[in-house]
């Protein structure tokens, strides 16, 4: 037997010294070395990596001692950090649950409680849903992908998708194709599939689209509100005008509601509640109470069917989607947003928050170009920075230096906000649904206090210290 077989494996980190306080406190080094280093190092220039603290489930604490209200996330944590209701449940599940953890091939009633509590869900308010069928995945990407090999499972002969400018779909290589960026898009071309990509909201664009691809149309993907876009928010009957033009033209329609669904923007579904009703709906980031990854696909049973039919059921399939665990975690997930009626929540709070971002933008219009939100989902997009020049940055990127310097300064002045890949100036409040009401005033109580201290997008770039910003410089130029 050769040496290296015979050899103990020996690790350098050990669990529990992480449980226990104990851990190795190189983490920027450590995820430098292993992981994501680049990024990390720009978080870490602009003083906003973390390590972060849980306080409650709706505040947090940085390395220094900071206080934050937290609205980052991007739309995945509901209920917060660590919220008790669901971890007391998954600490019971993990006691108590005798069934298998991976049931790839045998039956699940955590699996079918959850595929059929979701389809309940959405037939409330979309009857056409009620045979509607469900498949499990991991992640919006995942819950995207299995959307696209049903649509073109269900229109073999239709190759063509339409997708809209600043959407954001997902990395993987098919929701690629219908991400328009080029940052993302560009060094994996050619692109499958086929895609047609309009103005967001201009529905007679997509009327031409149709007209003009004829059979060769497969299904329009759309996302209700566009998150990484920059909670762009529709004109009222666009997304209903769409449903009807889709189905004159026999064309399927997705709606990518991994950000807008259940209850972030004040409704179950957003695509519904705003008169159309999709053929397949993509779900993700709440439905895993933001401790485990879980997505769903519902789409039609004809739809569902034609990907997944009989003895070809295993046309498409993931290890560990429906995994028990997750399925669990995502049963009491929506138990908890319909129990709290989270919803109703998020639109209330939705409205205040809405209201005080207005207040602010029209108080300081020197730094603030706009403010969108729906329910509890929020962007603010700076003015252009002009007057600053770094030689070899791009005007590009220095734009999208300033949200970022947005979100060093949020974190500065105690909010915990999120940045936005699709809209350059714009940062992003993603607070939990759940967020107590003095919670709320406090966070845009901090927002105002920190728009008060910056007269306009330049004065944050002024800011930061002149040896972060060398090495920011140095990092952008390679």
């Amino acid at each position: 037997m050769s040496q290296a077989a015979t050899t103990t494996a020996r690790l350098p980190i050990a669990t529990r010294d992480l449980l226990t306080g104990r851990g190795d406190h190189r983490v920027l080094d450590l995820e430098s070395r292993h992981g994501n280093g680049d990024l990390l190092k720009v978080l870490d220039i602009l003083g906003i990596a973390g390590p972060f603290k849980v306080v409650s489930p709706w505040e947090l604490e940085d390395e220094t001692g900071r206080h934050l209200v937290h609205a980052g996330g991007y739309a995945a944590m509901p209920f917060g950090e660590a919220y008790p209701p669901l971890i007391d449940f998954v600490r019971d599940y993990l006691a108590e649950n005798k069934q298998l953890g991976l049931p790839q091939q045998s039956l699940s009633e955590w699996r079918a409680a959850l595929a059929t509590n979701l389809v309940a869900l959405l037939a409330g308010v979309a009857p056409s849903h009620t045979d509607s069928h469900v498949y499990f995945g991991n992640s919006g990407a995942e819950a995207v992908e299995a959307a696209l090999k049903m649509a073109r499972a269900a229109r073999p002969k239709a190759t063509t998708f339409v997708n809209f400018a600043r959407a954001y779909h997902g990395k993987t290589h098919g929701a690629l194709a219908l991400t328009p960026n080029e940052e993302y898009q560009g060094p994996f071309r050619p692109l499958a599939p086929a895609v047609r990509t309009l103005p967001f909201g201009d529905a007679e664009a997509v009327a031409t689209a149709l007209r003009e691809l004829g059979d060769r149309a497969c299904a329009i993907i759309i996302e209700p509100i566009q998150g990484e876009g920059g909670v762009n928010v529709p004109p009222d009957g666009y997304l209903r005008e769409v449903g009807e033009i889709a189905r004159g033209h026999d064309v399927l329609v997705i709606a990518d509601e991994v950000q807008t669904g259940l209850g972030r923007t004040g409704h179950w579904f957003a695509s519904v509640a705003a008169g159309l009703e999709p053929d397949i709906i993509a779900l993700a980031k709440p439905l895993g109470g933001g401790i485990m990854p879980v997505s769903a696909t519902i789409a039609r049973k004809a739809v569902y069917k034609a990907l997944l039919p009989g003895l070809a059921s295993k046309r498409h399939s993931t290890t560990f989607g429906g995994g028990s665990l997750a399925m669990a975690v995502g049963l009491k997930s929506l138990e908890i947003l319909v129990t709290e009626d989270l919803p109703t929540r998020s639109a209330e709070h939705g409205r205040y928050g809405l209201a005080r971002l207005q207040g602010l933008a029209a108080q300081y219009p020197n730094l603030v170009e706009s403010v969108r939100g729906a329910g509890m989902l929020f962007a603010i997009s700076l003015k252009p920075v002009v007057g600053f020049k770094v030689p070899g940055v791009s005007e590009e990127d220095v734009q999208t230096l300033a949200a970022a310097l947005l979100l060093r300064e949020l974190h500065l002045g105690g909010v915990h906000g999120c940045y936005s890949t699709n809209a350059s100036r714009t940062a992003r409040l993603t607070p939990p649904l759940n967020q107590p009401e003095e919670l709320l005033v406090e966070m845009f109580d901090r927002v105002a206090a920190v728009m008060g201290k910056n007269p306009n997008p330049l004065s944050m770039l002024k800011k930061l210290p002149l040896p972060r910003m060398l090495k920011l410089a140095r990092m952008a130029l390679g």
